[in-house]
């Protein structure tokens, strides 16, 4: 499995199909507009899954061949992926003030992908029920919109995946007003000085890792 970064709260994740089939299996979360200040996602896609309806987050049009379009709770089979989306809510009063989001969880080479979407508040004891045995969390850490820094890491030790990837923070060229990742990265205490431009994943790379951190650069 291939995993890269356009930055905000956007990944492509590649990953090998099962059954018989050989094509990759394409799929991306949350593509953003041109209003966030980075340079959308394009090219070709099988699957896009959309936390919720903000220009920010569901912008399809620059993805190619009519990928089916994910953006509501429900359980879904895509080309060999299995996905459940979580109703949660997009800020800390139940989505009193910003409505709801979903979370997805997918599972394909025998990982298991959770992508937090805007999540804004806490999970109950029965979402986070749902994510036992996350391998890879995207998670948001810059606050205004989202849960911050130390509300994220705080989520994390919860959930205990194999691998964090934060997302939805501010970069440098981000317009959007949100904090960056430091304070995160300083409630974890264990964030690389290094960022990687691709993460390649298999199930055995896994073994005896707990909550690493990961940073990513922007794909190319």
């Amino acid at each position: 499995m291939n995993i890269v970064y356009y930055g905000h709260s956007c990944f492509k994740v590649t990953t090998k199909p099962s059954g018989r089939a050989t094509d990759d299996v394409v799929a991306f979360f949350d593509p953003f507009d041109r209003s966030v200040g980075l340079r959308p996602p394009q090219g070709h896609a099988d699957a896009v899954f959309v936390s919720h309806h903000h220009p920010d987050h569901d912008n399809i049009s620059l993805l190619k061949d009519d990928p089916v379009v994910i953006d509501t709770p429900g359980e879904y089979a895509i080309k060999g992926m299995n996905v459940v989306g979580i109703d949660a809510p997009h800020d800390s009063q139940d989505g009193a003030e910003r409505g709801r989001v979903t979370i997805f969880v997918a599972e394909t080479e025998e990982l298991r992908l959770c992508h937090l979407g805007d999540l804004g508040g806490d999970l109950t004891g029965e979402q986070l029920e749902q994510l036992e045995g996350v391998d890879v969390l995207f998670i948001p850490v810059g606050g205004v919109y989202t849960i911050d820094g130390r509300q994220a890491a705080d989520l994390v030790r919860k959930i205990e995946p194999k691998i964090v990837i934060p997302m939805h923070y501010k970069l440098k060229d981000t317009t959007i007003k949100i904090e960056d990742e430091k304070k995160f990265c300083s409630q974890m205490g264990n964030c690389p000085k290094e960022r990687v431009a691709k993460l390649t994943i298999k199930k055995k790379d896994l073994e005896g890792k707990n909550m690493e951190v990961v940073l990513m650069d922007l794909v190319n």
